[in-house]
């Protein structure tokens, strides 16, 4: 019910009279109130943008894209150059060695660089690098020279240059959409990447058998497209920098600092880096599985790109779930639903029944991975983001090459089924962990402060 204030009404009533017509002839506006008018409304309207009309983030999104692709496309054409050329696996695992290793010793020079440059100028500047390394493999292919030190190399430059990229290409987002907006930009970005995986490998595969230089050549394709999309962004792209100069082992200092501050993040991280190694496991178990019942490449094949397809759907309907649950309870509620999806294979020998279980582990995983990118943008300030997120990557994924080797240790000396059980009960025990850091009213009551819920 609404009150009125009498002692007000009172004044209003003995007050003299006036005209009557006074009060419907404005006030002189100033030229600067006009202006500020005016900029308040062109910044509403531009804040009302949706991403679909958005046309700086659309370049972005699409040049990355057709990027990615090009380089899942030339990620599966060096391994089989190198094997077709010399029947060797051992050859063949160096090449494939050589394009992982950026994962682990580039993150954190990327991040470093991302900051300290404009986004911009470093996204060009990986565009042109790579199509220079790329076209150095068309020229030795087409001249019918396959050397296996160039490949090396290439594959590693190639793939430092693809995590810059991906690095700047994140930071660049940040710039290009509202703070509000973030959450649906990371949903498509996941979904994307998620899907030039799926397109990208197959297709390198194909091109390979029409002639061996048509994947690098379609790569290079691919870069110049990105190139092209990046000129025609008009949003500046970069941050302003701290004042502090400050050395690279400074930045790297700070950014350390900043993510060791963050408690929910570093809590977050170490949860996401110990179920990697999981799946690492997973991964393999799933090739021992249906080899061992007589599956074959094909069936496997198959079960990986169901998988991927719920990946790419996880990342899409992330956005609802952080509406609708917020990012604590989707942490919480994932690591729940992998223990007992994890544990579920050791009664589950069918591929059916496998692609199934797999498909909805890896939705989860696109749930969770964006909820993740999302919580470390809305907590890094601009002028940090490449360091943060190349820090935020190496933590999660750097011990993917140890959950490889435990992997092998582990199926070679148990069956696949005591393996599975190993498996879930660890994950049983990050479920609780993740119940225990994040089901608190300190978490809840940061997640609301920072606008990650409804």
């Amino acid at each position: 019910m609404t009150t009125v204030d009498k002692s007000d009404q009172q004044l209003r009533l003995s007050a003299p009279e006036s005209d009557p017509l006074a009060d419907l002839v404005p006030d002189p506006v100033s030229d600067a109130e006009i202006e500020a008018v005016a900029e308040d409304a062109g910044a509403a309207a531009e804040a009302e943008v949706p991403l679909g009309k958005n046309r700086d983030f659309l370049l972005l999104w699409v040049g990355a894209g057709v990027a990615y692709i090009g380089s899942r496309v030339s990620a599966i054409a060096y391994t089989l150059l190198v094997f077709w050329n010399t029947g060797s696996a051992a050859q063949a695992s160096f090449v494939s060695t050589a394009a992982l290793l950026p994962s682990l010793f580039m993150q954190l020079p990327a991040g470093l660089l991302v900051d300290r440059w404009g986004r911009r100028k470093v996204m060009i500047g990986c565009d042109i690098g790579r199509i220079i390394a790329i076209g150095s493999v068309i020229a030795a292919v087409a001249l019918g020279h396959v050397w296996l030190p160039q490949l090396m190399v290439v594959a590693f430059v190639e793939g430092s240059l693809t995590i810059l990229y991906l690095l700047a290409e994140r930071a660049a987002v940040f710039t290009v959409v509202e703070e509000e907006q973030i959450g649906s930009a990371m949903s498509r970005n996941e979904a994307r990447n998620q899907a030039a995986g799926l397109v990208g490998q197959p297709l390198g595969t194909l091109l390979f058998a029409v002639f061996r230089w048509v994947p690098f050549a379609s790569t290079v394709i691919a870069h110049f497209i990105s190139l092209g999309t990046l000129m025609f962004i008009r949003r500046d792209l970069s941050v302003t920098r701290s004042e502090n100069k400050r050395t690279p082992v400074g930045d790297l200092a700070e950014g350390f600092k900043f993510v060791w501050s963050q408690l929910y993040l570093r809590r977050a991280l170490m949860l996401i880096a110990a179920s990697n190694i999981l799946f690492q496991i997973l991964a393999l178990g799933l090739i021992v599985i249906i080899h061992r019942h007589g599956g074959s490449a094909t069936t496997i094949g198959l079960v990986i790109a169901a998988s991927g397809v719920g990946g790419m759907f996880g990342a899409l309907h992330s956005g609802i779930f952080m509406r609708r649950f917020g990012i604590r309870r989707i942490i919480m509620g994932v690591n729940l639903a992998w223990a007992l999806l994890m544990t579920s294979i050791a009664f589950e020998q069918t591929p059916v029944g496998l692609a199934v279980i797999f498909t909805l582990m890896l939705y989860g995983g696109g749930v969770a991975n964006v909820a993740g990118i999302v919580y470390t943008m809305r907590t890094t300030p601009g002028n940090m983001q490449g360091r943060v997120g190349s820090i935020a990557n190496l933590l999660a994924s750097g011990g993917n090459s140890l959950g490889a080797l435990v992997a092998g240790v582990l199926l070679d000396s148990y069956t696949s089924k005591t393996v599975m059980f190993i498996v879930g009960a660890v994950m049983a025990a990050l479920a609780v962990l993740a119940f225990a850091w994040f089901g608190g009213r300190k978490a809840a009551a940061l997640e609301k402060e920072l606008h990650l819920a409804d």
